[in-house]
């Protein structure tokens, strides 16, 4: 998944990078608020790949005598200044732009330059987005794009399919606005169009700063590992009851899970040994994402009655 994570990345920082150029040209030919809006988006989208490269090449620092669990979080840290930004540079600019232009409205010139990139760019765009939509799991089971995105813990994937799909919509808006602000002459929906593309950025700065900032705070694993890691506990015969579970991501790739499990009266340090090593081995196979397991065992009560801790 990391290289899978990166190359969504690297994808959309490329295309954004290259559209950037061309809408800000195009912003200058033409004189249209909704192009410079959108390159302002593009700008700031770029610079948020960039964001999540480092936190990326951060977050693979080995385990050190202070952060003795990695630095997997970083990159969870650099996701949410991403959002930020998206939030400020982004929808901040758009808006106030948008503002400024309905101030002084005027009819886009040479519509044929601003036309042709946003062609460009919705092909572009849509070529990044295929890109980070094919590293978003959940596919296979049916699920919604929305729960997708939901569930996916790695800002590798999820921050460059909410801001291509962003930027592909933020491309349909302008288009429309433009064409519109020429055929019915109303200058007034060119600045309409940069509010809109504002409003759209900074909702998805807020989702995105969501998902980062539960993450960043230990957000806890999927019902759906939860029931893997149960079925998997349960199925060892020397194991009697599952007492206690917890499990947080410490990154996109590392997981640490707690159990408390209780074994069967009568049950021989040997034993218990051997099943705690089961087990362990039997979750990772299961996720590797799990990369660290400390598991608490205790005894269940006699016939006298003791339960005896290990």
């Amino acid at each position: 998944m990391a290289g899978g994570g990166t190359k969504a990345v690297v994808a959309a920082m490329i295309a954004n990078a290259v559209i950037a150029v061309a809408k800000f040209a195009a912003a200058a030919i033409t004189g249209s608020s909704a192009m410079l809006s959108e390159g302002i988006h593009s700008v700031a989208d770029t610079g948020n790949q960039a964001l999540l490269l480092f936190g990326n090449r951060r977050s693979h620092k080995p385990a050190d005598s202070r952060h003795p669990f990695g630095y997997g979080q970083e990159l969870y840290f650099w996701s949410l200044i991403v959002a930020m930004i998206l939030f400020g540079l982004g929808g901040g600019f758009s808006m106030y732009e948008g503002f400024k232009h309905l101030g002084r409205p005027e009819v886009p010139r040479d519509p044929i330059w601003i036309y042709s990139i946003l062609g460009v760019a919705f092909v572009v765009e849509g070529m990044a987005l295929r890109v980070a939509l094919g590293e978003l799991g959940g596919r296979d089971r049916g699920w919604s794009l929305w729960k997708r995105l939901r569930v996916c813990k790695d800002p590798r994937v999820f921050v460059p399919v909410a801001e291509d799909l962003a930027a592909l919509v933020g491309v349909v808006v302008a288009f429309l606005c433009v064409f519109l602000a020429r055929a019915l002459d109303l200058p007034m929906l060119d600045g309409t169009a940069s509010i809109v593309i504002g409003v759209i950025l900074a909702c998805v700065a807020v989702f995105l700063g969501y998902e980062t900032r539960a993450l960043l705070v230990g957000e806890t694993i999927s019902e759906e590992l939860e029931e893997t890691i149960r079925q998997i506990v349960a199925d060892d015969d020397t194991v009697l009851e599952l007492v206690r579970m917890m499990g947080i991501h410490l990154g996109p790739e590392e997981i640490l899970l707690n159990l408390g499990v209780k074994f069967e009266p009568g049950a021989g340090v040997e034993s218990v040994a051997q099943a705690v090593e089961r087990v362990e081995r039997s979750i990772r196979a299961a996720d590797p994402r799990v990369t660290r397991v400390f598991i608490e065992p205790e005894i269940a009560a006699d016939e006298g009655g003791l339960e005896v801790p290990f």
